[in-house]
């Protein structure tokens, strides 16, 4: 089972080691004009399979989308390939804008 880590976790996380966790977001290119939290790898969950050597398996990895679930798949593909440290972003990029950062847009 996929860990999930709350946006407050990862804000804090994130302020301790800022390049420490890599923040992977699955969403869509429409999505992420709307808004994005940065820093992040954008990689559109059904381009991970063939971009999957792109990740860095010694690093953390935080995975979210608009709400969680496509996160939530996407982190559970990579544990199946050998990625050890993998996490999903509790509530998705909708969850940080309202626990953690009004600033970014929330959308639909």
């Amino acid at each position: 089972m996929v860990d999930e880590l709350s946006a407050e976790e990862v804000a804090r996380q994130l302020k301790a080691n800022p390049t420490h966790l890599l923040l992977l977001d699955v969403r869509e290119d429409w999505e992420r004009e709307l808004a994005v939290i940065e820093p992040s790898l954008h990689i559109p969950m059904n381009e991970v399979p063939q971009r999957v050597d792109e990740l860095p398996k010694d690093r953390p990895i935080v995975v979210y989308c608009h709400g969680g679930a496509r996160s939530a798949m996407v982190a559970g593909f990579l544990e199946l390939r050998g990625f050890s440290s993998v996490a999903n972003l509790s509530g998705g990029i909708d969850a940080w804008s309202v626990q953690v950062d009004p600033n970014i847009p929330r959308y639909t």
